[in-house]
């Protein structure tokens, strides 16, 4: 899942970006309304989260200028500004929720997962299974044949999208485009490096992870 944050304050950014990261997610940064709305005319993103007071292009009409160009990706305001007419009007100008400053990283993680869900417009499962593997979104819990596997975020988030896409192949591209943030490098061994952390841990035996050399990587039930 990749995130757009645009954020001025460059403590809250980190804040923001930082935490996304630690939780699996792909998240891009900028500080002004302009360069957002570039971004978010090229790249596909799952939801943003959208500072008010922007310099440039203020959030309200970026999300005015996305929308009219077509654009229906979740959008949370963040704002300092907590009255209700304030709301009303980052509603009203096409967000889909609004949070106030300050405010704690929890609360807004669970309120892009919940927009996420939502602009899908089907009950997202709560628990991804393949073969004798599972993996609960909610508790961010691994386990194979009933037995507990710990992995660190990346590992957990590049396990879910090959579950997301299995008996499909996930290439190193999209691997790169979901879990870092930035493009593509053939020189770069970071995601080989990844698979092979996480085949030690939830396929030692090589029965469900398969690699397709120049290819990419499949996930298949044993």
């Amino acid at each position: 899942m990749r995130i757009l944050v645009v954020e001025d304050d460059a403590k809250i950014a980190s804040f923001v970006v930082n935490g996304l990261k630690q939780n699996g997610f792909a998240a891009d940064h900028c500080a002004d309304g302009e360069e957002a709305e570039l971004l978010a005319g090229t790249t596909a993103y799952d939801g943003a989260v959208i500072d008010v007071m922007l310099p440039k292009l203020d959030g309200l009409s970026l999300v005015q200028r996305l929308r009219r160009a077509g654009s229906k990706v979740p959008v949370i305001f963040l704002s300092a500004k907590a009255t209700v007419e304030d709301r009303v009007r980052g509603l009203q100008a096409g967000g889909d929720d609004y949070l106030t400053k300050p405010f704690a990283f929890s609360e807004l993680l669970a309120r892009v997962q919940a927009l996420i869900r939502r602009a899908s417009q089907v009950a997202e499962p709560t628990k991804l299974t393949v073969g004798d593997l599972s993996l609960d979104l909610l508790t961010r819990s691994v386990n194979r044949a009933g037995e507990v596997i710990e992995l660190q975020a990346r590992e957990f988030a590049l396990l879910e999208l090959l579950m997301r896409h299995a008996g499909r192949v996930v290439t190193k591209t999209m691997i790169l485009e979901h879990i870092w943030d930035y493009s593509f490098d053939p020189q770069t061994n970071v995601v080989d490096v990844l698979v092979h952390r996480l085949r030690h841990k939830i396929d030692a035996d090589r029965q469900m992870l398969h690699t397709l050399r120049g290819v990419g990587y499949v996930l298949k039930p044993t």
